[in-house]
């Protein structure tokens, strides 16, 4: 009876090897023949199930990625019915804790910068956060400042007597929209601080809290 393979568990393996060599040495050190030998595995094996060294280091970036934002999605679901606030501070904390799958995508995610200034394959993979996950965010930001009876920043500058409803809900919108993406350039500057050692987690959460009582304004009700 032919061995069935389980094609997931040896993808695995293949990644996690990659993510060793690159946070050890640079992206630089990571070759097929490197990542069989870290594997154990031969190297027509690792050729079987990725193509080139590109695909092999997109997938172990886009694995990488994956587990961060699982971790997020299993803490979201434990807050539960917890405010927009919460969920929206439980997300970008995701990004500076001391856990074991933060760090590794902080320090795999250097590794691989340095290759991405002149591989343009490899520049497109580390593109900044998709529109959706800034879409969630930045509705986060906006339920979070009406729960603290707070407008976008910037609303002051807003002549009184000239409101035009549309605009100002506009307005606030894209400003949302901007400050989401600020928060999650700021979690990643933080996140890879800790992972270098720059920052303790706590030292790094207290910028974070302090940048997100800024951007919602009013009184906390978390």
């Amino acid at each position: 009876m032919p061995k069935v393979v389980d094609v997931e568990e040896r993808r695995k393996r293949l990644v996690e090897a990659v993510w060793a060599l690159a946070v050890r040495g640079g992206v630089e050190q990571v070759t097929l023949r490197k990542v069989a030998d870290e594997a154990g595995v031969s190297m027509g094996q690792v050729q079987h199930y990725y193509s080139s060294m590109q695909a092999l280091v997109a997938d172990s970036l886009d694995r990488a990625v994956h587990a961060v934002n699982t971790a997020i999605e299993k803490a979201v679901e434990a807050a539960g019915t917890a405010s927009p606030e919460v969920v929206l501070r439980t997300c970008l904390h995701a990004l500076v804790g001391a856990d074991e799958d933060s760090v590794r995508l902080m320090r795999f995610s250097l590794a691989v910068a340095g290759r991405a200034a002149s591989d343009p394959a490899m520049a497109k993979v580390l593109a900044p956060g998709d529109e959706a996950l800034l879409a969630f965010t930045a509705e986060l930001i906006g339920a979070a400042r009406r729960e603290r009876g707070s407008g976008a920043r910037g609303d002051d500058r807003i002549d009184e007597d000239h409101i035009d409803e549309d605009s100002v809900n506009e307005h606030s919108v894209d400003d949302d929209h901007i400050e989401a993406d600020i928060c999650w350039s700021l979690a990643v500057s933080l996140g890879v601080d800790v992972a270098l050692g720059h920052r303790t987690p706590e030292a790094a959460g207290r910028v974070l809290d302090y940048h997100v009582d800024q951007i919602l304004g009013g009184r906390s009700r978390s």
